[in-house]
């Protein structure tokens, strides 16, 4: 049955039904009749035998709609009214009966202003009218639709709402923006839904929203209303005490955490940790080893575990894994209350090809380059975002600014700078274009660099932007006024590197490689650098750090004590990955936790108490951190010492008096009547020795080391004493024994 006059016209009916009409907007909803005198009221409601129009100011039925075509089409003429009202349509079903809102009787709701910043690649919150948002509109409460897709032909909202029917809620398109919109107001938290996109050849293709905030969980990979939610911070103490460090001259030691893998419970040690959980056991954790920071690998929702979190397919949507996105903010604020920064760590170089991800999001290449030279990272088979368009700009500003804006994490490390520098990334002769000056730089990925690290550090007070850069890209951390990209740090990858690669070697031949600790030191002003020992470090088949020592058991605690002790002695903030701090033995496998019960075994239990005596040393003594980036801080006593590999240097604070002497030995040989230079005339004492018996050393200790006036190593006297093998030890000016000046 199907009669259009007078309320359809030139088949529009067949075409709704079909899901072909796309400007339903002109047509569903409320308009005034052609003569002007009345009002009509035109719904596709799919199952419904029966329609009433009921004004929402009294609730008293106004119309029955006639019934078009027995697919759910109905239309009627509102009596007399001649000025529009709000509604809502009292739906008969052969089993039931509801009332909904008519969402085609609303405006649209998008600001100009919010999409000319978008489109300029400016706008810092576009996640705030894109995706699923609460809504109020005419005293009506629902959820506000909204996502790019410019060169869609249709695109409809599917989802528990309307049963994943295409043709119920067809969108509004704006075509001076290619932004399409619809309000729900019978939307409820919780359900599931997608966009489904028809592109310009009529295929359809079901899209997760790019926006979205929470996703469902694997195997399933649509997006999901979310709650409305007011989460009250208790943080303004930590934000007013982040925005008034200098975090250059602070102290930065970096615990880096998978927060899957770090610790399981359950019976079988098969179940994530929720964030109460991360809040009554990691936090306490950090809090005891003296951490300053803790640093998330990627939280973003991702479908596959394997990949950690580095290929991304809902960059808002915190991962379903540890709980909810209230969850995840009540963490980061018991963080703040304990004085730890969280860092995340954030993937803008690349995107998956999952089907129902940004890959052709409209039918076409959106979010990605057509060519596959520009487009593909052949690495990772992902693909690479288009930083010269500019919604895809304010697309990736604003999810930085989501996370320190909504989640209030206190800086964001940057994966794979390097791969958006370079055109050339990972490629071989006629596999890349090169840029307008025929050069290999990729100059937008570049100028968005910059964009992002100006507007982030604008906007947010004390956070902290640092990058993952393993090239010699200059200026990495310059600011961008003198040239730089803006980065407030770079990792130092040519450090961990080398060390690791003299960490290796046999003590026997280390005095061949001894540049190989040393050489940083040549370059460590240059940037603003964290020496980082990664994740990356102890994966696929690189076994832990413990693996890679050669030598028995002893000699590789020993070793690896005196490497840690080395690290935080020299220049730079610290950063290790999870486990590494009581030497876990193999190599990470984020499929389960770590091994904790190696702490019931001492050579374990010694190392975590080592390097929770190398944080407390780092945040006592201001020497360790106050002048990281400049000459002044760092002295080498003898970098020269290839014969015996070892290395000893003076750490000074702004004030030369407040220093700190370091030795280490990296063989097993024991040196009896080492000569050291000391730069106070005063007696110095060991304030840490990872010989000690307390970490599973061999005792060989110092007592008060004894000043005298021979000069040795650039400095007017010195002080003999005995170096234990495979260690650090750290020298103090004694307090408690100040000579007195001749």
């Amino acid at each position: 049955m199907t009669t259009n006059a007078p309320y359809f016209n030139h088949g529009s009916d067949i075409a709704i039904l079909s899901g072909d009409y796309t400007d339903v907007f002109s047509l569903l909803g409320m308009h005034k009749a052609e003569n002007g005198k009345s009002l009509l009221v035109r719904c596709f409601i799919k199952g419904a035998i029966a329609v009433e129009v009921m004004s929402l100011k009294d609730g008293k039925k106004v119309a029955e709609l006639a019934q078009i075509d027995d697919q759910g089409l109905f239309a009627g003429v509102m009596g007399r009214r001649v000025k529009p009202f709000l509604y809502s349509l009292k739906v008969t079903y052969p089993m039931s009966v509801e009332t909904i809102i008519d969402p085609y009787q609303f405006s649209s709701l998008i600001n100009p202003d919010d999409v000319y910043l978008f489109a300029e690649g400016k706008q810092q919150k576009s996640y705030q009218f894109l995706g699923a948002n609460w809504r109020q509109t005419q005293g009506v409460e629902g959820v506000h639709f909204c996502v790019w897709a410019p060169n869609a032909k249709r695109v409809s909202l599917v989802g528990d709402v309307n049963h994943w029917d295409g043709r119920q809620h067809v969108m509004r398109f704006h075509p001076s923006n290619g932004i399409w919109e619809i309000f729900l107001p019978h939307a409820s938290a919780g359900q599931f839904y997608k966009y489904q996109i028809t592109n310009q050849y009529g295929e359809q293709v079901e899209k997760a929203d790019p926006y979205a905030v929470q996703m469902q969980s694997a195997p399933g990979n649509s997006s999901v209303i979310p709650a409305k939610s007011d989460y009250q911070w208790n943080d303004n103490r930590w934000l007013t005490q982040r925005g008034d460090t200098q975090l250059h001259h602070a102290p930065m030691s970096t615990y880096e955490v998978q927060l899957a893998s770090w610790k399981r419970k359950g019976e079988w040690g098969d179940e994530y940790l929720n964030y109460q959980d991360l809040i009554d056991q990691l936090i306490p954790y950090i809090e005891e080893m003296g951490f300053t920071h803790l640093q998330l690998m990627p939280i973003s929702e991702y479908p596959f575990d394997g990949s950690w979190g580095y290929q991304p397919v809902g960059l808002y949507a915190a991962t379903y894994r540890f709980g909810d996105p209230v969850g995840l903010k009540a963490f980061i604020d018991a963080c703040h209350a304990r004085d730890i920064g969280v860092l995340l760590d954030w993937v803008p170089a690349h995107f998956p090809k999952d089907p129902h991800g940004l890959s052709k999001f409209d039918g076409s290449c959106l979010y990605e380059h057509e060519d596959p030279r520009q487009g593909e990272h052949p690495d990772w088979d992902t693909l690479i975002y288009n930083y010269g368009r500019g919604e895809v700009q304010s697309f990736l500003l604003s999810n930085a600014c989501y996370w320190l804006e909504e989640f209030h994490f206190d800086g964001l490390r940057l994966d794979a700078v390097s791969s958006m520098l370079y055109l050339d990334y990972s490629r071989d002769s006629g596999q890349w274009l090169p840029n307008e000056y025929g050069g290999r730089e990729n100059i937008q990925a570049i100028e968005f660099l910059k964009l992002l690290n100006e507007r982030i550090y604008a906007s947010y007070p004390g956070v902290t932007m640092i990058a993952e850069e393993s090239t010699a890209w200059p200026g990495v951390t310059n600011s961008t006024e003198n040239g730089g990209l803006g980065f407030g740090f770079k990792w130092n990858m040519g450090w961990m590197n080398d060390s690791l690669s003299y960490l290796k070697r046999d003590p026997i031949y280390r005095s061949h490689h001894h540049h190989e600790l040393t050489f940083a030191l040549v370059y460590a002003y240059t940037e603003q650098f964290i020496l980082s020992v990664s994740h990356d470090e102890v994966v696929h088949g690189k076994g832990s750090l413990l693996h890679k020592i050669p030598g028995d058991d002893w000699q590789k605690f020993a070793t690896l004590r005196a490497y840690f002790g080395l690290m935080w002695g020299q220049p730079g903030k610290k950063l290790i990955f999870m486990g590494s701090e009581f030497a876990q033995r193999d190599e990470w496998n984020h499929n389960q936790s770590l091994d904790w019960h190696l702490l019931q075994y001492a050579p374990h239990q010694g190392m975590q108490d080592w390097v929770r005596d190398l944080n407390n040393l780092y945040l006592q003594y201001p020497c360790m951190y106050e002048l990281d980036h400049q000459t002044t801080g760092f002295q080498w006593l003898d970098c020269d010492n290839t014969q015996h590999s070892v290395f000893s240097f003076v750490r000074y604070a702004k004030s030369t008096d407040e220093h700190l002497v370091f030795i280490i030995n990296m063989t097993p040989q024991v040196h009896h009547h080492f000569r050291v230079g000391l730069p106070l005339e005063q007696d110095y004492v060991e304030v840490l020795n990872s010989d000690s018996h307390c970490y599973g050393g061999s005792d060989v200790t110092n007592s008060v080391i004894a000043y005298d006036k021979e000069a040795w190593q650039g400095m007017k006297g010195s002080g003999v004493i005995t170096v234990p093998p495979l260690a650090c030890v750290v020298l103090a000016v004694n307090s408690n024994n100040v000579l007195d000046e001749d």
